[in-house]
């Protein structure tokens, strides 16, 4: 690893930028950073509303599981209605 006496390696300027106890919103439209609670089961985003399970690898380390798929699912049925009744409106 090539190390400047006035800078920091690489590895090093990386670690700077970590941010433990986050996570990033799994829907791809989103991307939000996501910082649960110690111990909570579900985290909801609160930019796109999807809510998610979380499983903690150990204190302090969070991790996404997957969907709440009830939530999501009324989501996700709430935008296609709202596309269709675009849809529907432009056909006329």
């Amino acid at each position: 690893m090539a190390l400047d006496e006035r800078e920091k390696s690489t590895a090093e300027s990386l670690r700077a930028t970590r941010t433990l106890g986050k996570c990033r919103c799994p829907n791809p439209t989103c991307m939000e950073r996501l910082e649960p609670k110690k111990g909570d089961n579900t985290i909801k985003c609160p930019t796109c509303g999807c809510e998610f399970r979380v499983a903690w690898v150990k204190d302090g380390f969070p991790r996404i599981r997957g969907p709440v798929w009830d939530v999501n699912r009324k989501i996700a049925q709430e935008v296609f209605d709202k596309k269709m009744s675009e849809k529907g409106k432009e056909v006329k």
